[in-house]
């Protein structure tokens, strides 16, 4: 099941071709392909389905949305719910801390 839980694109790879991200939802780091996204950059907002980045958002879009979940989670639990997966996804909705760009070869290669 696909939450549509933002998270932020912490690094990119290229692997044989194809752009690999890691994302970052707090401190849970998600591998995912970024061929649908191909303008994605670190730093950026993604929302992931299936492994794959399908839309970027912008930070205050993000923060909205990461906003509305935290409000979601935490009215279930008042209500008396049980979400089974809320501490992992209340620990996800963390504010991310600001990934720095680590530059490779690779890197260089893909801005060409």
């Amino acid at each position: 099941m696909c939450l549509a839980i933002p998270g932020q694109v912490a690094t990119i790879t290229d692997e044989g071709g194809l752009r690999m991200a890691e994302v970052a939802y707090g401190p849970v780091r998600n591998r995912v392909c970024l061929a649908y996204l191909p303008e994605a950059k670190v730093g950026d907002f993604v929302i992931v389905h299936a492994g794959f980045a399908i839309s970027i958002l912008d930070e205050a879009e993000a923060a909205e949305r990461l906003a509305a979940w935290r409000e979601y989670v935490e009215e279930a639990r008042r209500a008396g719910m049980e979400i089974p997966e809320a501490d992992t996804v209340l620990q996800a909705l963390e504010t991310p801390e600001r990934p720095k760009k680590h530059v490779t070869d690779d890197d260089h290669h893909e801005r060409r």
